[in-house]
């Protein structure tokens, strides 16, 4: 049950807490988020909607809305933010939160959650086959046969052990992708920007240079940022060895299409496996359009690395529990933009929520606001994160509302909440 914003009820002089009844959150859901949330969710008023939309459409739907629920299509931007003024959470049923404005959100004071673990196996699973269906030219071999072709030769394809593997990215994925190669009998090798701890016989090199002139296969999995995008290019491919393979199934904007699509023409590279696009259709009714089509010996696949009902049912209950659980108590742990505060609840008490512009003396502010109302605070916990703070403080339940009102009218405040 979400815990409610409150009424004001007049009895004798002061102004009291009581439930709204009738308070019911809208949450709105996008894009065929899986119906695991629909559970999480059940004392929310649900409208669910198939497919992404455009910034107006979006803007439409989203008035009276409390929670945004959408996965890797629906653009968030500022615009859409300020026209919601009653939302305060988005849920990226999805690993990435590339598709939010994180510090548009954060400065309006909407957390943003995601699930950078749940659909981890099923893109390392897929990633490996991947490896195994390049290494034997399965795909070549499976669509000759689709045209009539019988074509039955041993020229060129390998076993996959004794091979290295080179992982770019060793977060989430990167490692459940190194054991389930070691177990296959590959070497691994891994670049990342961070000292990582490897696991299993992972060993980690120094530039992303060494790694792809030692490898025979190159695996990305990095997320969308300035570093990122387009690291890999025609001087990337000259590194690689001649008949090494490529795969990307992280972010579409991190390799150079035009520089792949020349690398396999040349017989550079002998292959590729490619999921994410620099430019993908917003829905099935769209066409793909890629330079890489019709090329015989590349893989490719509609950003379906994390489309399995595991991962789906997995993304789904992570993110609405991390959604309903800020909406009833303010929880921000795993939040993408807002500072990460968790706090039991105290008994026999209302919850200020409030997030604020990090400035100096806030606390001091807030504090004295409630004691000069009479109320004892009972626990409080604080944080700030870039420029932002988040408060929660459990206070005494002879605490009048207007203590809300006078939070929101701080010039440090950005956005307050009273729960009971």
């Amino acid at each position: 049950m979400v815990r409610k914003t409150v009424n004001k009820k007049k009895t004798d002089s002061k102004t009291l807490i009581e439930p709204r009844q009738d308070d019911r959150f809208k949450i709105l859901l996008l894009e065929n988020i899986h119906a695991a949330a629909d559970d999480t969710f059940r004392n929310c008023r649900i409208e669910r909607h198939p497919s992404s939309f455009n910034e107006d459409r979006l803007i439409e739907l989203l008035q009276g809305a409390h929670v945004l629920g959408i996965r890797s299509k629906t653009r968030v931007t500022e615009r859409v933010l300020a026209a919601a003024p009653q939302l305060i959470a988005v849920g990226c049923f999805c690993i990435g939160t590339d598709q939010v404005d994180l510090d548009a959100a954060a400065r309006r004071g909407v957390a943003v959650f995601n699930a950078p673990f749940s659909n981890t196996r099923s893109v390392a699973e897929l990633t490996i086959a991947e490896v195994v269906m390049l290494a034997r030219h399965a795909v070549q071999r499976s669509m000759e046969l689709h045209h009539g072709r019988w074509e039955k030769s041993a020229k060129g394809c390998m076993e996959v052990r004794r091979k290295t593997i080179g992982i770019v990215g060793y977060g989430h994925i990167g490692p459940q992708v190194g054991l389930l190669a070691e177990s296959l009998g590959m070497r691994v090798v891994f670049y990342d920007i961070l000292k990582k701890l490897p696991l299993g016989n992972a060993r980690q090199l120094s530039s992303l240079e060494e790694l792809l002139k030692t490898s025979d296969f190159v695996t990305l999995h990095v997320p969308d940022t300035a570093q990122t995008r387009r690291m890999i290019g025609h001087e990337q491919f000259q590194w690689m060895p001649e008949g090494s393979f490529l795969l990307n199934l992280s972010r579409g904007s991190v390799v150079d299409i035009g520089a792949l699509r020349q690398a396999l023409l040349s017989g550079h590279l002998g292959g590729a496996a490619i999921d994410v696009f620099p430019k993908e259709p917003s829905s099935g009714q769209d066409p793909f359009e890629s330079e890489l089509r019709g090329i015989d010996n590349v893989i490719l696949t509609p950003h379906i690395g994390g489309s399995t009902e595991e991962a789906q049912r997995n993304i789904g209950l992570e993110v609405s529990d991390a959604l309903i659980s800020y909406a009833q108590d303010g929880t921000t742990a795993g939040c993408a933009n807002l500072p990460e505060v968790q706090m039991p609840l105290a008994e026999d008490s209302y919850r200020i929520l409030n997030i604020h512009k990090d400035v100096p003396g806030v606390l001091s502010q807030i504090n004295g606001l409630v004691a000069g109302r009479g109320a004892n605070i009972k626990a409080q916990s604080y944080n700030t994160r870039n420029g932002i703070g988040y408060l929660v403080m459990d206070v005494e339940k002879s605490l009048s509302r207007i203590v809300e009102k006078q939070m929101e009218l701080l010039a440090s405040n950005i956005r307050t909440r009273l729960l009971f």
